[in-house]
């Protein structure tokens, strides 16, 4: 897709949420051995209530079902979380709504929605492992028919009301109420987008927020998907709605500090899932160019990444900015230490350079 016109800024710049994502990644201890994965889930939790001490807009937890990651289950880290914590939002990152019951994940984030006071979301998403599949018994044959679909089921039930629905990937609800509901009677419930145009158009088709997930490349090469979006929304008559990006990063009193704390970790993490993803043997030199000013990574001193996430940030007019702060064996005490920079040291920086701007 060819790049027309910029993306339009966000309706307050100086207001950006800035939030942070984790998978709980297995880590390891300060003797080096691994940590149990009870640990590191209370670790989390303790990350978490940091976060939401020091003003961090919104604290996401991903799903997995794999051994290098502990949380298969983040509804119920969230629950944990929102009873240690006051202000900052809690939500997934993501839920794998193609393996899930969308009736079973609406109830579990209003109910969520609930003991928080009102401060729950929803990223739904196909998420990057297949492994959920056959653990419960779905078919990677219909991939793309499973997340349509229950997409398409999901949509009905945020709306609160009677739900009537059919189609092939779960039984058809017939006028059906589906509780608890929201006191406030919405959910937000963001789509997630790794690099797929139809799923851009589907998240405007609903009128749902739009999530890219920038990993690898020039973050900017992803402004036509922003400008689709936009499009999108207004020819099936929708609101506009918010953009957000959740890229990968560390944060440390320098940038080469930045680097050298997180290449092996990074590096070892790559080395474990890239034969399941097709992916190269990565060197340093690539890391240090990803982690460079026009890269995905965003690594380096408070100034640099303050800088690199407002550049994206005005380029694709966002209204959200998350960073996937844990990769591997990063060590807790390490992670603590970035979320404390992230938000004292960037988050005031890049609210001045938007309003600035």
């Amino acid at each position: 897709m060819a790049h027309t016109n910029p993306a339009p800024p966000t309706t307050d710049p100086g207001s950006i949420e800035l939030g942070l994502d984790t998978f709980g990644d297995m880590i390891l201890d300060a003797d080096g051995a691994p940590k149990h994965a009870a640990q590191v889930i209370r670790d989390v939790v303790e990350q978490a209530v940091l976060a939401d001490k020091l003003g961090v807009d919104y604290f996401g937890v991903g799903e997995h079902h794999r051994d290098d990651f502990a949380i298969s289950a983040p509804d119920m880290v969230l629950s944990a979380i929102a009873g240690q914590t006051e202000r900052i939002r809690l939500g997934s990152a993501v839920t794998v709504l193609s393996s899930d019951d969308p009736i079973r994940v609406f109830q579990r984030f209003s109910t969520l929605d609930a003991v928080s006071s009102g401060r729950a979301e929803v990223i739904l998403g196909r998420g990057s492992f297949t492994e959920s599949f056959p653990l419960f018994g779905f078919d990677l044959a219909q991939y793309e028919e499973l997340f349509e679909e229950k997409l398409e089921l999901f949509n009905e039930l945020r709306k609160q009301g009677p739900v009537s629905w059919s189609g092939n990937t779960r039984p058809a609800l017939h006028s059906q109420m589906v509780y608890p509901h929201t006191e406030t009677g919405t959910l937000k419930s963001w789509v997630a987008v790794g690099g797929s145009p139809q799923s851009v158009v589907r998240a405007a088709q609903y009128g749902m927020p739009l999530m890219l997930a920038i990993i690898g490349g020039e973050p900017l090469q992803f402004a036509p998907f922003t400008e689709l979006y936009h499009r999108a929304l207004k020819e099936f008559g929708q609101p506009e709605q918010p953009i957000g990006v959740h890229s990968p990063g560390h944060i440390a009193e320098t940038d080469q500090q930045a680097m050298d704390e997180l290449w092996p970790h990074y590096a070892a993490m790559h080395h474990r899932i890239g034969p399941d993803r097709g992916w190269p043997p990565l060197s340093r030199a690539e890391f240090d160019a990803t982690a460079g000013p026009r890269g995905a990574l965003m690594v380096g001193s408070p100034e640099t990444v303050a800088n690199k996430i407002s550049t994206v940030a005005k380029a694709l007019g966002l209204s959200r900015f998350d960073l996937k702060y844990s990769h591997g064996t990063l060590p807790h005490e390490t992670m603590l230490k970035s979320i404390e920079l992230y938000a004292t040291d960037v988050a005031p920086r890049v609210r001045e350079n938007l309003a600035k701007a």
